[in-house]
């Protein structure tokens, strides 16, 4: 019999800000994750193509945290 396998989601706080100006800033964020951990550029990563956003400059991770709790976005 298979293990059951624990799907976890990161809650974080991020800032963004866009090199014509202004910036975005999210808190209480969760997404889903693929294993155990997510480092903070793959994560930043993640945010910018997921919300197709253009002309980013950077992306601040803060407050991250992994928790155990079930996907809410499923493949396909």
């Amino acid at each position: 019999m298979a293990e059951p396998t624990t799907e976890k989601r990161v809650c974080f706080d991020f800032e963004i800000d866009f090199s014509n100006g202004g910036g975005l800033q999210g808190q209480g964020f969760r997404l889903d994750i693929d294993g155990d951990d997510i480092a903070d550029a793959e994560l930043a990563a993640y945010i910018v193509k997921d919300m197709r956003l253009l002309m980013v400059q950077n992306v601040r991770i803060l407050k991250k945290t992994i928790i155990a709790e079930p996907h809410k976005r499923r493949g396909g």
